[in-house]
């Protein structure tokens, strides 16, 4: 994920996104045209919930009646109640902390999606919720979206296409099935 978003760059070959080489794009306009969700939410301690999710759109210079109402429509698509949106994230549950999270990677309409092992810290009915709401907004909101995990049952879940790694190599890549009924190796 960092690769893509330019954190790192690439020592061979090119990243393309909608068939531009990232190398070649402005990081900040790259880094600003996707959503990233990451573990443990990541949220502005000292900022509410509704000010979290318009964190992009405020850098993107958008006005602050157009960022209230796109965060306040988010806070409501990931499942939250509206009077959640005055609260700071320390009076949030993990969940909940997660789902703004989602939401403020949702809130500039990005084409892609990445997930950075958002729901690894969540306890175990808490992060099939976030699954499941993912799948739901995925199909709700036709974003491309990259997901970490290194939980094979949540790649299998969530995933349309899945690459297994190993030592920062590439072990193959295919759809659950694929990988499931034919796997590379043992590994």
């Amino acid at each position: 994920l960092r690769m893509v978003n330019r954190m790192i760059e690439p020592t061979r070959g090119t990243i393309s996104l909608d068939g531009q080489d990232t190398g070649r794009m402005n990081e900040a306009d790259l880094r600003r045209g996707m959503g990233y969700v990451i573990q443990h939410a990541g949220l502005f301690p000292h900022r509410t919930v509704l000010h979290n999710i318009g964190t992009v759109p405020r850098l993107l210079g958008w006005d602050n009646k157009r960022i209230r109402d796109r965060s306040q429509e988010l806070l409501e698509r990931v499942g939250l109640a509206p009077e959640l949106g005055d609260r700071y994230p320390s009076q949030l549950s993990g969940g909940q902390q997660q789902r703004v999270g989602v939401a403020r990677a949702l809130a500039a309409d990005p084409d892609l999606l990445m997930f950075d092992e958002p729901f690894s810290a969540l306890d175990p009915l808490i992060r099939r919720d976030m699954q499941n709401e993912v799948i739901r907004l995925h199909r709700e909101v036709g974003k491309t979206m990259v997901f970490i995990t290194h939980d094979l049952s949540e790649a299998l879940k969530l995933g349309d296409r899945i690459m297994i790694m190993r030592d920062g190599a590439q072990i193959q890549v295919g759809t659950g099935d694929e990988l499931v009924g034919a796997p590379a190796d043992d590994y």
